[in-house]
């Protein structure tokens, strides 16, 4: 409950801040997030993660990506269908042609979209300059693999969703062009 209450707080003291005047509405399914307050505006929520990919990619030197409303629409159809089976895995690959994708699950309500991308950008202590896969310090790509698709450095475009259902959050990212290729760079 009080990690709740500084959810609010924190989300309408940003609102005040942004001298924007109708600030939440609370959810009533577990489509979105339960028991917390949403913000009316959606474009709040796909700025946020939006920002929080491209300060990572600017840390490093990548160009910004964008925000795809139809990236973000199949990342919501997969958050969806995961929370509905309660499973945690990659959609197929057949579905998602040239589109790149990361999956977070935790509690729900438990984590910000801050924390959440944080377990993404996180993988970055072992990330080294190469060439695909060989970029992991302990020589497993799969523990860098969320990191270097948030910079991969032909990846323009991404969309992203959270659905909530049975006490848990998942967010699924979607990115346009795929990264993590065979034989390719990674700065």
């Amino acid at each position: 409950m009080h990690r709740i209450i500084r959810a609010a707080s924190f989300a309408a003291l940003a609102l005040v801040s942004a001298g924007l005047s109708s600030v939440c509405a609370w959810a009533q399914t577990d489509e979105y997030w339960p028991a917390r307050p949403l913000i009316d505006n959606r474009s709040f929520f796909s700025q946020r993660l939006l920002d929080l990919h491209n300060r990572e990619r600017e840390r490093i030197g990548q160009p910004a990506l964008v925000w795809d409303a139809q990236l973000a629409q199949d990342a919501k159809a997969w958050a969806n269908t995961l929370a509905a089976r309660g499973d945690f895995e990659h959609s197929p690959a057949e579905t998602r042609i040239n589109e790149g994708e990361n999956l977070w699950r935790g509690t729900a309500g438990a984590y910000t979209l801050e924390e959440m991308m944080g377990h993404f950008i996180s993988e970055r202590h072992d990330f080294r300059p190469g060439v695909f896969p060989a970029v992991a310090r302990s020589g497993n790509w799969h523990e860098i693999g969320h990191y270097t698709q948030v910079i991969w450095p032909t990846t323009r475009a991404v969309g992203c969703a959270v659905t909530s259902r049975r006490g848990t959050d998942y967010l699924v990212c979607r990115f346009y062009p795929a990264g993590n290729v065979l034989g390719q760079s990674v700065p």
